[in-house]
């Protein structure tokens, strides 16, 4: 397995790029360390598959470099970058039976027999697969076919790294939840070095050990998934991430209190205005918040607008001035249809300035 560094990474397209907007890859900086499980999660258009395919080398970036252990590969092909990739479509020979597609990448790199039958058996194994080692690919579903190409990837112990590019499309949604765990197992048995693309945000929470969020060619936060929940570095991972995303508030901001629609709201520290910011707004899970009443004698007033029964919980869709704010209630929480009141946690609130974390001042 190898350590990835993008050094001065950036990208564009066009030949001539003038404005910021010309690149699809803003210029970055970053580590992903030997062994590490990561998941890039974005929307679509915001540079995850370029990407990944500048760290294949499929492409390569208008300016930096890519190392792998220290070796620059920038310019190599992807033949010579000791990569398997895996694509959002099954990349398979149809002709062959599973087993002899399974056994492929290995034969082509002369790995003696009974080392090839003894892997191809435990990645079927795995993959549930052991019952079709001998039927052609042709005739199987495109689930099966998939996990043949997921098999395919890490059949191979000797890789830098496993790069996966939406792998789960074309799964059945019943199967996803079982391959996640498989790759998971895999990476904690054999440490792989691994970078998952995806939009879907259970898959990145549930497989990585750090997720790397994308929006619109930059990293705007690389971290574990409880850091992207509860401190959001940028207003889009608190937006993107979460079922209802955070609340994101227009506020202005003073010392320990924020205001909101005229409303105070306590801070977790003291806070100043950046010299050149244009906009200060605050962000809170709907989780972090809860209702009362005015006779209580806390939290700020707010109009109930819905509530919406989802289960094992229920959202209250409520208006704080011009503002919705959403509050995850439990199912047997009273929702006071008047005299309602949002209690903010101080130490849950995240203020922002231009959409980037501020840290305060105890």
């Amino acid at each position: 397995m190898a350590r990835i560094d993008l050094n001065g990474l950036g990208h564009s397209y066009l030949k001539r790029p003038q404005a910021r907007a010309d690149w699809a890859l803003k210029r970055m900086d970053r580590t992903w360390d030997d062994g590490g499980a990561y998941a890039l999660l974005g929307p679509s258009g915001c540079g995850k598959t370029t990407l990944l395919n500048i760290i294949s080398g499929l492409l390569t970036p208008s300016e930096g470099q890519i190392l792998f252990d220290g070796q620059d590969v920038t310019h190599l092909p992807t033949a010579q970058r000791n990569i398997a990739q895996v694509f959002q479509f099954p990349v398979i020979y149809d002709t062959m039976t599973v087993y002899e597609n399974l056994a492929f990448p290995l034969k082509n790199r002369k790995v003696p027999a009974d080392q090839i039958d003894a892997r191809v058996r435990e990645i079927a194994g795995m993959l549930e697969l052991k019952d079709r080692l001998h039927r052609k690919a042709r005739g199987l579903t495109a689930d099966a076919k998939q996990k043949i190409s997921l098999g395919r990837g890490l059949v191979r112990s000797d890789v830098a790294a496993i790069l996966f590019d939406e792998p789960l499309t074309v799964i059945d949604p019943q199967l996803k939840w079982m391959l996640r765990s498989q790759l998971k197992h895999l990476h904690r048995r054999f440490d792989y070095t691994m970078i998952y693309v995806t939009h879907d945000q259970t898959e990145a929470l549930t497989f990585a050990d750090k997720v790397v969020v994308m929006y619109e060619g930059e990293i705007v936060q690389m971290g574990t998934p409880e850091e992207l929940f509860e401190r959001p570095a940028h207003t889009f991972v608190g937006y993107f991430i979460g079922s209802p995303g955070m609340n994101i508030l227009p506020a202005e901001v003073e010392g320990a209190r924020a205001r909101v629609a005229g409303h105070e709201i306590a801070l977790p520290g003291r806070f100043g205005r950046p010299a050149g910011t244009t906009k200060l707004e605050i962000g809170i899970r709907p989780e972090f918040l809860r209702l009362g009443r005015a006779a209580d004698g806390e939290g700020v007033p707010a109009h109930l607008k819905a509530v919406e029964d989802v289960g094992r919980f229920r959202i209250a869709r409520t208006r704080l001035g011009d503002y919705e704010v959403a509050v995850m209630c439990d199912e047997h929480d009273e929702i006071p249809a008047d005299d309602l009141r949002v209690v903010f946690d101080p130490q849950r609130v995240n203020v922002y300035a231009d959409g980037h974390r501020m840290e305060g001042e105890a």
